[in-house]
């Protein structure tokens, strides 16, 4: 019972400090992007272009600062990285198809200020003979017409679990 108690008293702890640390409402951080439809238009166009293999529109939709996060926490990419990962996804890789839903929003305080662009896409490919359905969410900063920063999160273990492999502890 004391366990109870004790977590219970920690989750009231946690909830209670998120709850006081918004100082703000969500009308008075975020608000209707503006330039909404070029934002959109920046962001289908760079899914698209990686997707059909044209590197070089997808390298002119990235700032040259562009820096990219995840599927992992504290893992980045440049935008070299990304182009260089994606020409070598292209040469294992067929069947490529990008389904996606988006919106769009606009931040005005904090550091996440800015206009961005959110995605819920499935992502599928052929590769060794073996078809992947990729379920992501990518978001991303546009800045004068280009990606300035994004971070997208997906679930590697399904990609390696569908290719046919398997997750074995360490052995020590």
């Amino acid at each position: 019972m004391k366990k109870v108690k004790t977590s219970a008293l920690v989750l009231f702890l946690i909830i209670g400090q998120i709850s006081f640390a918004q100082d703000k409402s969500y009308k008075e951080i975020v608000v209707e992007n503006t330039t909404a439809e070029e934002d959109l238009k920046v962001v289908s166009d760079y899914l698209d272009a990686i997707t059909d293999n044209k590197m070089s529109v997808a390298s002119n939709l990235l700032a040259d600062s562009f820096i990219g996060t995840g599927p992992s926490y504290q893992e980045t990419q440049t935008k070299a990285e990304v182009i260089e990962s994606w020409e070598e996804y292209h040469k294992v890789r067929t069947n490529q198809k990008n389904d996606y839903l988006r919106q769009t929003f606009r931040v005005i305080d904090g550091d996440q200020k800015g206009d961005w662009v959110s995605i819920w896409g499935m992502y599928s490919y052929t590769q060794n003979g073996i078809t992947v359905n990729l379920p992501y969410q990518f978001t991303a900063q546009v800045e004068n017409g280009q990606i300035s920063r994004a971070g997208i999160y997906y679930d590697r273990l399904a990609i390696s679990e569908a290719m046919g492999l398997e997750l074995t502890p360490k052995k020590e």
